[in-house]
C-alpha cells in the first residue's frame, strides 16, 4: 500500500515515517523502488535511519552495497543520499531510541522479526545488529 499512495503522488500522507528508495539492480541495472519505514531521523545533518527488516539477504539492502548513492523520497521532497551500514553499536542505539519513540511500532516489528525488542539487551541488540538486522544510515550527498 505505501508504495501504491507514492506512485498516486500521495506520498506525503505517510509523513516522514516511511520513505520511498530508489535503487538500482545490482544484475539488471534497472531502477528498483521499495518502500521501508524511517526509525529515527536527525534533523541536523538531515540524515535517515532505516533497518533491513529481511536482514542482509533483501534485495534493496545488497542493491545499496553496490551502488550506495542513490534517490530517496520523503513525503513530496526528494533528495540525493548516499546509503552507509551503520557499525553493530551505533545500529543498536539507533534501534534503543526506536523503542523508546515508537513502543508500539517495536513491539510490531519484534513479532515479525521473532525478536523482543522491548527487553533485549543494548549487549545483545548489538549482536542481532551484527548478525541479522542492519542498520542504514541515509545521507544527503
Amino acid at each position: 500500500l505505501p508504495l501504491v499512495l507514492y506512485r498516486l503522488r500521495l506520498g506525503w500522507l505517510l509523513g516522514g515515517r516511511f520513505l520511498r528508495l530508489y535503487h538500482v539492480g545490482r544484475k539488471s541495472g534497472q531502477v528498483r523502488q521499495t518502500v521501508v519505514e524511517v526509525v529515527h531521523h536527525e534533523r541536523t545533518g538531515d540524515t535517515y535511519y532505516i533497518v533491513s527488516g529481511w536482514g542482509y539477504k533483501a534485495q534493496w539492502y545488497q542493491n545499496l552495497m553496490v551502488m550506495p548513492d542513490v534517490v530517496i523520497q520523503v513525503g513530496s521532497r526528494r533528495m540525493a543520499i548516499r546509503a552507509e551500514t551503520l557499525p553493530p553499536e551505533r545500529g543498536a542505539d539507533i534501534l534503543i531510541k526506536y523503542r523508546t519513540q515508537h513502543p508500539m511500532a517495536a513491539a510490531e516489528l519484534s513479532r515479525i522479526m521473532g525478536i523482543d525488542m522491548a527487553r533485549t539487551s543494548p549487549t545483545s541488540l548489538i549482536d542481532i545488529v551484527r548478525e541479522s538486522l542492519p542498520v542504514l544510515a541515509l545521507r544527503p550527498r
